[in-house]
């Protein structure tokens, strides 16, 4: 190893570089069959991101019923809860292999079928090991269907040449909401768990295998940054500490999501003595705001850049559950849920695009990483909250919350800026000098 590279001395690299993902670039626009494939494929990514937030919110309104079923306290209702994070670890890592061997889309829609399955033996599962297991199995497939359907939802947003995650994510909010909706509307229906759920994995998975058609053909990563980096081009120590840096950024994201979705409904139930019809507007305003923030938050990043925007949103989550949990009350705590998911909106998606865009990590490699580690969030939230909730109660445990928002301020330096954010790295005049601050060569 010859040591980094100069900065003079790696000029001539960067516009070999932007070209040679430009021409790809529009072979591969060519290929798809142009502006209306892309649109297509849009829709149908949409679709996925839409089928994956709906599934599991369809379970999340029945948690207070399965809880009492089966007699479980906080304790062992948390430790059930995060099997499902526990399966999504175990099976994360799995994804990168997965998404170079089949394709995204072929993984993305399999994976979408296979979770719906185990949500329907999740919901009639009549012992709790049943319940931990099925649920293991369903965080399995939604971890590998998570990286799957943000791969392919990056590679449009290289064809697009500007920000569409986040809109993407807001229809993966569209799904959860209307799932929680349908989930409250079978309770207040009556309809048995083993109906609802059955009949709802059936018309989703099949939504998903409609839109399979519709996904970008071709290896997913030809159009990738790293797939165009100098020979010899390897991480250097300051990209581990950016990774490392998103992966906690992304794990203050899973918190606060997790809070409304293990959490909120129990919280107002219980705690609070909210009506069982009402308590599930906590988890609703989480996902109703977050939807709205993700709406938005394209424009907002192309204008103002990702780490300003996250920046605001640890501030509202912060401020938004740190008020809610000291006033509590009703009407507080669902205004807090819907700040903390107004403020949570752009975090993870920024931190997926962070990860996936450092140059000198393979194709995929940095997505895997920080969507597998942000597991942990998910695993490791309903733990500690369901044992600080036995030992002090649910409103205590809750304070995970504020406590991210200030993680997620501290951190938020490592996102890219305004400038950084217009555009992709394809054609960012900038790319090259990102590849000499973070990368070595040989």
């Amino acid at each position: 190893m010859a040591g980094q590279r100069t900065v003079g001395g790696a000029g001539p690299l960067a516009a070999p570089r932007r070209s040679s993902v430009a021409s790809v670039s529009s072979r591969s626009v060519s290929e798809h069959g142009g502006n209306a494939a892309l649109r297509r494929a849009r829709i149908a990514v949409g679709a996925l991101f839409l089928t994956n937030g709906a599934i599991f919110a369809n379970l999340l309104p029945r948690y207070p019923e399965i809880k009492a079923d089966l007699h479980l306290s906080n304790a062992e209702y948390g430790a059930a809860v995060a099997s499902f994070s526990g399966g999504a670890l175990v099976a994360g890592l799995t994804a990168a292999t997965l998404i170079r061997r089949f394709r995204s889309a072929r993984v993305a829609v399999i994976g979408t079928v296979a979770l719906a399955a185990f949500v329907v033996i999740a919901g009639v599962a009549s012992t709790p090991l049943t319940l931990a297991a099925a649920l293991f199995l369903a965080g399995a497939c939604d971890s590998v269907v998570d990286v799957a359907q943000n791969a392919h939802g990056l590679r449009l947003q290289r064809e697009h040449g500007r920000s569409i995650i986040n809109s993407l994510h807001a229809v993966w909010a569209a799904g959860a909401i209307l799932g929680g909706l349908t989930g409250a509307g079978a309770i207040a229906l009556g309809i048995p768990r083993g109906i609802h759920l059955s009949v709802i994995a059936v018309l989703l998975s099949a939504v998903a295998l409609a839109a399979y058609r519709y996904l970008l053909p071709g290896p997913d990563h030809d159009d990738h940054p790293a797939a165009h980096a100098a020979a010899g081009t390897r991480a250097g120590p300051r990209v581990y500490l950016i990774l490392l840096a998103l992966v906690l950024i992304a794990i203050a994201g899973a918190t606060v999501e997790d809070s409304g979705s293990s959490w909120a409904t129990l919280y107002l139930r219980d705690t609070l003595h909210t009506p069982p019809a009402l308590a599930v507007f906590g988890y609703i305003a989480l996902v109703g705001f977050m939807f709205a923030g993700r709406l938005i938050g394209d424009r907002l990043v192309d204008r103002f850049g990702e780490a300003t925007v996250a920046r605001v949103g640890g501030v509202t989550i912060a401020a938004g559950m740190g008020a809610a949990l000291a006033f509590p009350s009703i009407a507080t705590t669902i205004a807090g849920f819907a700040l903390a998911g107004l403020g949570v909106a752009t975090l993870v998606p920024a931190a997926m695009h962070g990860a996936d865009q450092l140059p000198g990590l393979r194709p995929g490699t940095g997505l895997t990483v920080v969507t597998w580690l942000m597991r942990l969030g998910f695993f490791g939230a309903p733990l500690l909250v369901g044992l600080v909730a036995d030992a002090a109660g649910l409103r205590a445990g809750l304070l995970a919350v504020p406590l991210v928002g200030v993680v997620a301020i501290l951190l938020a330096g490592v996102l890219p800026g305004r400038r950084a954010s217009v555009t992709d790295s394809r054609s960012r005049p900038d790319a090259g000098q990102l590849d000499r601050e973070y990368t070595r060569h040989d």
